[in-house]
C-alpha cells in the first residue's frame, strides 16, 4: 500500500462521509485495486450474513402465516356456505315464523288440484266411469238420401237431357231416450236442406255400441230447432240420464261423445269446459240459443250427448264454427255448440206426441226477398214480396194479398225472410201483431192474429208476376 494512502486514509474517510460503497469502479485511473483494498465490504460481511438470514427467516414465517390465513379463510367460507345450505333446507321444511309456513315443492304439487278437479261438480264421477255408463246409450245414425241431378250431353242426335240419381250417405250420432227405442238426434242428420236439397232421408239405420245395426223410423223433426226423434223396434235398451242445463256454469267441465268423421271413430270421447251460456248463434239463417264449449266437436258428432261431470246429458251437440285454410285466416278451434237439454225437452215432447212443434206462430204465406237490385229495377221498396197466401191461414184472414210487399212488423223495418222470422218468433200462436205492407204505392197497416204452424197447409206456388228467380220461403 502507498505511503500517500496510509498518510491520508483517515482524511479520505472523513471527506467521503460514508462507511460503505454501493458501487464498484472498473478501470479508469488505475486505482481500482487500491479501492478494492479500502472497500468496507470486508469489514461488514458478518452483518450482511445476519441480515440475509433474518430476511430469509422472515420470508419463511410470512409465507407460513399467509398459508395459514388463506387456509383459515377457505374453511370459513365453507362453513358459511354450509350454514347457508342448512338454512336453505330448514327454510323449506320448517316454520320460519309463528304466522307463516313455507311449503315444499313436493307438497305444492301434491296439494294443488287439477283442472279437471276444479272444473267438476261436487258430486262428480270419475271420467272413465262416466264413459262406461253412457256408452250403451250412444248410437251411430246412418242416413241415406236421394239426389237427382239433370245435365245435358252431346251425342249423335245432338244435345239431349239426362238425369242421374245418386244416394249419398250421411252419418251422425244419437242418444237413446227410452228403453223402448226412442232416440234423439239433430234434424240435419236425417233431413238435408243444403244446396243439394235432398230433403228427408229415404232410409235411416242405427248402430249400437254392441255393433248391432237396426233400421229406424223417423217419428218427426223440426228444422228450426235442429231436433229429430227416431224409433227402433227394440226393448230393454239403456236410456241416458238427463240433467238440468239451467244449472250449468261457465267454466264447468263437460264431456262430448260422438262419431266424428264416421263410424270408424265410433264413440270418440272429448272433454272441455263450458265457454259460454245462452249464445245467440245464427245457423243457416236460423237464430238459436246454444251452449258454447271448447270440447272437440266435429262432423259426425251431431246429435251426440254433451255431459256434465256427473254423467248427465245437459246438451245435444249440434254445430262447430270453422273456416278453411284457403281463406287466409287463422284456423278456428274450440268453438263448439250444443242445444241445451231443457230447451230441447219441450220440442222433443211435441215431436213425439204431436209429430210437430205446437204453439209455433205462422203467418201462412210464401215470399221472396226484394233485394236492392230488384228494388231499383222494378221501383218497389225492399222487403218481402208475397208470392202466395195459404187458404184459411192467418194471412188470408187478415187480408194480405199476393203482390203485397211486407216492409215492417210491429213498427220494425224488415228486408229479408230472416228478419220476419226473428220478429214473429218472439210471439206465440194467438197473439195479434201489426204488419205493414206496401200495396200499389201505399203503406197499409194490417192487424194479424198469428196461427199455430200445424194448422196451416202450404198452398201451391202461383205464377210470379215479377218473374223473380229467387226460391220462395214459407212464413
Amino acid at each position: 500500500m502507498s505511503d500517500f494512502y496510509k498518510d491520508h486514509k483517515d482524511d479520505l474517510r472523513e471527506e467521503s462521509g460514508r462507511d460503505e460503497y454501493s458501487f464498484s469502479i472498473s478501470g479508469g485511473s488505475g486505482y481500482g485495486d487500491q479501492y478494492d483494498d479500502i472497500s468496507p465490504k470486508k469489514k461488514h460481511t458478518g452483518l450482511k450474513a445476519v441480515i440475509t438470514i433474518l430476511c430469509f427467516f422472515i420470508g419463511i414465517c410470512g409465507g407460513y402465516q399467509i398459508y395459514r390465513f388463506l387456509n383459515a379463510t377457505t374453511m370459513d367460507i365453507e362453513d358459511i356456505t354450509g350454514s347457508h345450505e342448512e338454512l336453505s333446507v330448514k327454510s323449506s321444511t320448517e316454520v320460519t315464523s309463528p304466522a307463516t309456513e313455507t311449503i315444499t315443492d313436493a307438497e305444492i304439487s301434491e296439494d294443488m288440484p287439477s283442472l279437471i278437479s276444479i272444473a267438476s261438480r261436487k258430486d262428480a264421477k270419475y271420467l272413465p266411469d262416466i264413459v262406461d255408463e253412457i256408452m250403451p246409450s250412444v248410437v251411430g245414425v246412418s242416413s241415406t238420401f236421394e239426389y237427382t241431378r239433370t245435365y245435358n250431353t252431346w251425342g249423335w242426335g245432338g244435345i239431349r237431357t239426362e238425369t242421374e240419381t245418386q244416394h249419398p250417405i250421411g252419418t251422425g250420432t244419437g242418444i237413446i231416450m227410452t228403453d223402448n227405442g226412442y232416440i234423439i238426434t239433430n234434424a240435419h242428420v236425417i233431413y238435408d236442406d243444403s244446396d243439394y236439397k235432398c230433403g228427408e232421408a229415404i232410409e235411416v239405420s242405427v248402430l249400437f255400441s254392441n255393433e248391432s245395426e237396426h233400421p229406424a223410423k223417423i217419428i218427426a223433426y223440426d228444422v228450426e230447432t235442429d231436433l229429430a226423434v227416431l224409433k227402433v223396434d227394440e226393448v230393454g235398451l239403456t236410456p241416458a240420464e238427463f240433467g238440468n242445463s239451467d244449472d250449468l256454469r261457465v267454466g264447468e267441465l263437460v264431456i262430448a261423445i260422438g262419431n266424428p268423421l264416421g263410424f270408424e271413430l265410433y264413440g270418440s270421447v272429448t272433454s272441455g269446459i263450458v265457454s259460454a251460456l245462452n249464445r245467440q248463434i245464427s245457423i243457416n239463417e236460423k237464430d238459436m240459443t246454444l251452449i258454447q264449449t271448447d270440447a272437440a266437436i266435429n262432423s259426425g258428432n251431431s246429435g251426440g250427448p254433451l255431459l256434465n261431470s256427473c254423467g248427465q246429458v245437459i246438451g245435444i251437440n249440434s254445430a262447430k264454427m270453422s273456416n278453411s285454410y284457403s281463406s287466409g285466416q287463422a284456423t278456428i278451434e274450440g268453438l263448439g255448440f250444443a242445444i241445451p237439454i231443457n230447451n230441447a225437452k219441450v220440442i222433443i215432447d211435441d215431436l213425439i206426441n204431436y209429430n210437430h212443434v205446437t204453439g209455433r206462430p205462422k203467418i201462412g204465406i210464401t215470399s221472396t226477398n226484394v233485394t236492392e237490385a230488384y228494388s231499383r229495377y222494378f221501383n218497389i221498396p225492399m222487403g218481402l214480396y208475397v208470392k202466395s197466401v195459404t187458404e184459411g191461414s192467418a194471412a188470408e184472414k187478415a187480408g194480405i194479398m199476393i203482390g203485397d210487399i211486407i216492409i215492417g212488423i210491429e213498427g220494425e223495418a224488415i228486408t229479408t225472410s230472416a228478419d220476419l222470422k226473428r220478429i214473429v218468433n218472439k210471439y206465440k200462436a194467438g197473439d195479434t201483431i201489426t204488419i205493414t205492407v206496401e200495396r200499389s204505392g201505399e203503406d197499409i197497416d194490417i192487424p194479424l192474429t198469428l196461427q199455430d204452424a200445424a194448422e196451416s197447409e202450404s198452398a201451391p206456388r202461383p205464377t210470379d208476376p215479377f218473374g223473380f228467380l229467387d226460391e220462395s220461403e214459407e212464413n
